[in-house]
């Protein structure tokens, strides 16, 4: 018996050591330079483990909406099992708040102006009060960092915990082959990343970009990797692939607000996962084209998955508008979207709505992709697709070839209804095999065209509603 009861306490013992080891919680503190410039006082926000001490975070400012630019505020920590998580609405008495997105089901307690929740997994959420979406907070919770390299490495380029500042000349640092870049939590870099022709380039960490004239722009290279950085109010692009082979993009967040602040642009590139990412930007979240600029080639073999999207102007997703017209054009396929949560689009231009878009010029062939598990939130004005071959005058040189073979599987919208478009340009340039498989709006679904409020213009062949 006192054998058996034996076993039992070791047992339990080593049951709660595992536990204590798995709630694990790291929070990261300003650079004492940047505590006045860059800190948001619109809230409170504290994280612990279930009943231990609370930690304060540090409530950055960060810059959203090209329309009407506003101060949002974001916080960031690592962990681990489950963790508990206080905000305090500062100066504004709280009569709603809403977590999202809504599919993780966070419902937070109100206790006066404070609220209470937890999460049990590494999450990226927006709370947001009285309806607000221009002020709100952005929680970013990241997994534990492992296998972190060692500052003393020559091939580790280490960034510490404090400011640090490009070459004012260049404002860059440009990265060679075989490097691995480390932005600590708690660092913030002013500066690009240039990955210029090389090769087994890692840039990671949980540090700042902080409004550089871009964030990373990897042309012409192979095997470069993005980690758990964040990206703040760029002057251009987040994220640019440009000719590019077997690039890795995980857990990156993004908040832009200036003309063509989009997340991350692919140019001509093959081979690319993106993973876990939160995108806010005023402009394109994530764009997929073919040639611009010096760029050549088609696009092949992309998958962006478990991400959440967030375009303040133009189009969470679009793909096709750029490519080359000077040869027989570019092909843009074999590109997934998968498990993604759409919380706003706001554009009231018609050739530049869609929540999902293929917007297709410039001698384009864009076939085989594929939608699915997309959550749609309301949004404030667009549309929540968009399927076009266009001649448009602005950016192309010529008219798309065509769309073929397009998906939409498990998708659905819950909003205000939003007229959606799918046409063709003419007899030569033709959207061919769209397929809706349980498309839901409002929780209905959708088996035809016209209940799903689609307007279907000519030169469109094989459009299928199923189950």
């Amino acid at each position: 018996m006192n054998t058996i009861k034996g076993k039992i306490l070791f047992l339990f013992a080593v049951a709660c050591c595992f536990y204590a080891d798995a709630q694990e919680l790291v929070t990261y503190p300003a650079p004492k330079a940047v505590i006045y410039s860059m800190h948001n006082d619109d809230y409170t926000v504290r994280v612990r483990k279930p009943g231990g001490e609370w930690q304060d975070l540090f409530e950055y400012n960060v810059k959203v909406d090209l329309d009407n630019v506003k101060d949002a505020s974001m916080v960031y920590f690592d962990c681990s099992g489950t963790v508990e998580v206080s905000v305090r609405k500062n100066n504004m008495n709280v009569q709603s708040v809403k977590v999202r997105p809504l599919s993780y089901g966070i419902k937070p307690v109100v206790n006066g102006n404070t609220i209470t929740f937890s999460i049990s997994q590494p999450r990226k959420i927006s709370v947001e009060f009285n309806g607000d979406t221009r002020s709100n907070l952005h929680v970013f919770a990241n997994p534990i960092e492992t296998n972190k390299p060692d500052s003393a490495d020559p091939n580790v380029v280490y960034f510490g915990p404090g400011v640090h500042t490009a070459d004012s000349v260049t404002k860059t640092y440009k990265i060679a082959s075989g490097k691995t870049v480390y932005i600590a939590g708690g660092a913030i870099v002013r500066g690009a990343f240039l990955c210029d022709k090389v090769k087994q380039v890692k840039i990671i960490g949980r540090g700042i970009i902080d409004q550089a004239p871009e964030g990373v722009l990897i042309k012409y290279s192979d095997y470069v990797e993005l980690d758990g950085i964040i990206v703040v109010n760029p002057k251009h692009y987040s994220v640019t692939g440009g000719e590019s082979k077997h690039l890795t993009i995980r857990n990156l967040k993004s908040f832009s607000s200036r003309g063509w602040g989009d997340g991350i642009d692919l140019f001509c590139c093959e081979d690319v996962v993106i993973d876990d990412v939160f995108m806010r930007n005023s402009d394109d979240c994530i764009a997929i084209y073919g040639h611009r600029w010096d760029y050549y080639g088609n696009v092949r073999n992309c998958a962006i998955t478990n991400s959440t999207l967030w375009a303040d102007i133009a189009h969470p997703i679009n793909i096709g508008l750029h490519g080359n017209t000077n040869a027989a054009g570019d092909t843009i396929e074999h590109i997934l979207f998968k498990n993604i949560d759409i919380l706003e689009q706001d554009e009231d231009d018609p050739d530049y709505e869609g929540c999902m878009a293929i917007s297709n010029g410039d001698l384009n062939l864009v076939r085989n992709i594929r939608f699915e598990d997309i959550r749609v939130e309301d949004f404030e004005e667009g549309q929540l697709l968009n399927l076009r071959v266009v001649f448009n005058k602005k950016y192309n040189t010529g008219p798309g070839r065509g769309i073929e073979n397009i998906l939409f599987k498990n998708i659905s919208y819950n909003g205000s209804s939003s007229l959606s478009v799918i046409h063709g340009l003419d007899k030569d340039h033709r959207i061919k095999g769209v397929t809706f498989e349980n498309l839901r709006i409002n929780g209905k679904l959708v088996m035809d065209a016209d209940s799903g409020r689609i307007k279907v213009g000519g030169f469109v062949e094989g459009l299928t509603f199923k189950k």
